[in-house]
């Protein structure tokens, strides 16, 4: 293979509704999209980093010119035998795996397009529909949260995670609870807490949630190791696992029992693998988290969560709960079962709507 072009391209896409976290809101996300042309083909990807570094110091500002000046360079004019390449030619740029997530998925696109093979299975998957559950910001009331979660599970999710802070964790769970005894249950606290606040988390261990994603420092895996070992609950580490080694690492000392893996926090689909793969063989599983993505990026999603160990359901939900319009056609859909049905065609399998992501386009670069 050997890419001619990259396009970036900044889209601006307003929420259908408020997304709250422990370190903010959201009501309209900035995204990066990320284009290849490769022997007449074209592949997309989606650049996953925010519009301020608080969950990674990434943002959208900073991915765009390491792409051009960096990540370009280094693969411009290179032929490589596939996507699984690209990942070590990336290498000699430390860090900013989000910006290597967007052009390595992208890369993995178009080379499935290129063989006529979906990109689930050029990756290895093995099941050809995921299992979805949802993510529920911070809700003013417990009341609209319940009333939330009422209307996912009546979608037919299969799973939902709450997103909880400092003082907003004990009442809406146990409210939740009260209401559903056997749902599975989860907070996200996206580091929230400090190892001080042990007997507050464990205060949790009564309400039997499947995990607490993140509760202590973005980089601090040691910390999550000794409140593991305080806690019932499984501990799902996110912002602490940037790489292979931090999930090694992380398995060895007991810092959980559980790692959500998102595509650009790792840097694309090969390092993704790897750490799959290692968490297969310790007895970790996996499932995949979101960012707020458009349809390109929920499409990458999907193709990743196809992988064996992906064994909860994870953030891939559909695109209408984020979005008025999608720039995917046809758009995701979740089945009234809490599914999505792996698409069939080549790449991500499905179309950007070339339209509708000019119309949303605030500013492109074209690399040649």
């Amino acid at each position: 293979m050997r890419i001619q072009k990259v396009t970036l391209r900044e889209i601006r896409m307003p929420m259908v509704m408020r997304f709250e976290t422990s370190f903010g809101e959201t009501t309209e996300r900035r995204i990066l999209l990320v284009q290849v042309e490769s022997d007449g083909v074209s592949g997309w990807g989606e650049c996953v980093a925010g519009e301020a570094p608080h969950y990674s110091p990434e943002t959208v500002d900073t991915a765009w010119p390491i792409l051009r000046d960096f990540l370009w360079p280094e693969i411009r004019g290179r032929e490589f035998g596939a996507a699984r390449d690209v990942w070590e030619m990336l290498a000699h740029t430390r860090g900013h795996n989000m910006a290597k997530g967007g052009i390595e998925s992208a890369i993995w696109d178009a080379e499935a397009r290129q063989k006529g093979q979906p990109l689930w299975k050029l990756l290895g998957g093995v099941r050809d529909e995921i299992s979805c559950g949802v993510s529920i910001g911070i809700q003013p009331s417990v009341e609209q949260l319940i009333a939330n979660v009422e209307k996912e599970l009546a979608a037919g999710y299969q799973r939902i995670k709450i997103k909880v802070k400092p003082g907003l964790e004990l009442k809406p769970v146990e409210a939740l609870r009260k209401r559903w005894p056997r749902i599975r249950l989860m907070a996200d606290a996206n580091s929230a807490y400090r190892l001080e606040d042990a007997p507050l988390l464990k205060q949790l261990d009564p309400f039997a949630l499947m995990m607490i994603e993140q509760p202590l420092g973005w980089d601090d895996i040691y910390s999550h190791a000794k409140l593991q070992k305080q806690l019932e609950t499984p501990i799902c580490l996110d912002e602490c696992i940037h790489d292979y080694s931090h999930a090694v690492a992380a398995i060895e000392i007991g810092a959980c029992k559980i790692i959500n893996m998102k595509l650009g926090r790792v840097g694309g689909h090969t390092p993704a693998r790897r750490i799959h793969d290692l968490c297969q063989r310790n007895g970790i599983p996996v499932w995949c988290g979101g960012m707020l993505e458009s349809g390109i990026g929920r499409a990458q999603n999907i193709a990743l969560s196809t992988l064996e160990n992906f064994a909860l359901p994870g953030d891939v939900s559909a695109s209408k709960r984020y979005w008025a319009e999608d720039i995917i056609e046809p758009e995701v859909e979740v089945s009234p079962k809490g599914t999505i049905k792996v698409p069939s065609g080549p790449g991500i399998g499905y179309q950007p709507k070339l339209d509708r992501i000019e119309k949303l386009t605030v500013r492109r670069e074209v690399l040649a």
